[in-house]
């Protein structure tokens, strides 16, 4: 096996180790059928234990009801445990109700347990969790107080509340606290997904807008100036590869943790962008006055000006343009204004990630038409 043909192959197995369907039992995530018959056990489970204490209740003189009563709230008390994930608020009002009635006639020691796990699935999945927690101890509190107004129970009726109280306010906490993590877990995937989803724009939008630009002029001026239609293939060939390699980089981060990343483009980068705007037509000025700053507030700074550049091209053609990059105060200065005829703003990606980068510092953003006519972009962002 060539070195070539092992790499592809090592790649693949990782590839297939990715893959969930693949993973080791105890490492993938549950499948719903398996976790309802996960409950159904435990439900199937905790009903026989139930049961098996109606057949000695005969032996308590605290529980005078007939014995079909006592099966169905035995039943009907831990039964519904097993469609929680399915139907979590009626299961929760079926089996709160049962073990009120259970807890009431003393034909159950501990009826409390199947409500306590549904009133954390509530939580987890986050349907009512502080209703559900009222309802769960209003309940447990009433049926305490009529065991202490009857004579044949033989529960200390305080202790008794405050150990159901205890148990669902530990299931309320843990379900409340598994719900957090979660949606903490999603926001970022959310904000990782937006994170990529704006890099690529800025990427694609600069490189493309400049390519379609100079492709047009290299297909009008192809048969009377041909010297000018091969400068203008030379910068569509320098650009696309520069944004091919661009992309490589981010899609090996993606798939390696342990690529080795390339310096993330920052104020020392301009320079690049205002040459490839000038081979666009478009006659930029660049002024930079700026110390060290962050490197991630240099990435959003360098993104802010390549994106501002990019609309210059495409709306405004052969056109002005001046960026100037100032820090003073604490803070960071972007301003891109131009020559051309101005306009009202779109609503398309660019101007919308622009204002996303500002607004994570805690900045301000604005763009729209200059009354000296023209466009104008500004950006102000905290340094520290």
């Amino acid at each position: 096996m060539t070195f070539h043909s092992w790499t592809r192959h090592a790649e693949h197995l990782r590839y297939r180790r990715a893959v969930p369907g693949d993973r080791p039992f105890l490492a993938r995530r549950p499948q719903l059928w398996e976790l309802v018959a996960f409950d159904s056990a435990v439900a199937a489970a905790m009903t026989v234990a139930h049961l098996t204490f109606l057949d000695i209740v005969d032996a308590q003189p605290s529980y005078s009801g007939p014995l079909w009563f006592g099966w169905v709230v035995a039943i009907l008390s831990a039964a519904p445990l097993a469609v929680r994930r399915l139907w979590p608020v009626p299961s929760y009002v079926v089996v709160l109700t049962f073990s009120f009635a259970a807890n009431v006639v003393n034909a159950l020691r501990e009826p409390w347990i199947p409500a306590v796990c549904i009133l954390y699935t509530l939580c987890v999945l986050n349907r009512r969790p502080v209703p559900a927690l009222a309802a769960g101890l209003a309940a447990s509190a009433a049926a305490s107080l009529i065991n202490g107004l009857s004579t044949q129970s033989w529960r200390d009726p305080v202790g008794y509340f405050l150990f159901v109280a205890a148990i669902m306010l530990a299931g309320w906490t843990m379900g409340r606290a598994v719900q957090a993590r979660r949606d903490y877990a999603s926001r970022l995937v959310n904000d990782e997904r937006l994170r990529i989803a704006r890099e690529l724009h800025d990427i694609m939008a600069h490189s493309m807008s400049l390519i379609a630009v100079k492709a047009g002029i290299a297909n009008h001026v192809a048969d009377q100036r041909p010297e000018e239609a091969r400068d203008a293939l030379r910068i569509i060939e320098a650009t696309s590869r520069a944004t091919l390699n661009d992309m490589r980089r981010m899609l090996g981060v993606l798939r390696s943790e342990t690529a080795d990343l390339a310096p993330a483009p920052s104020l020392r980068n301009l320079p690049e962008l205002v040459e490839r705007a000038q081979a666009a037509g478009v006659d930029v000025t660049l002024d930079v006055t700026a110390a060290e700053i962050p490197e991630a507030l240099g990435l959003s700074v360098y993104r802010i000006v390549q994106e501002a550049l990019t609309n210059v091209v495409k709306h405004a053609g052969p056109v002005t343009c001046t960026v100037r990059v100032v820090v003073e105060d604490g803070e960071v200065r972007v301003d891109v204004t131009d020559t051309g005829p101005g306009g009202t703003p779109g609503t398309g990606h660019g101007l919308v990630g622009m204002r996303e980068r500002v607004t994570m510092y805690g900045g301000s953003f604005a763009a729209g038409p200059r009354p000296e006519g023209g466009f104008a972009v500004s950006a102000r962002m905290p340094v520290s």
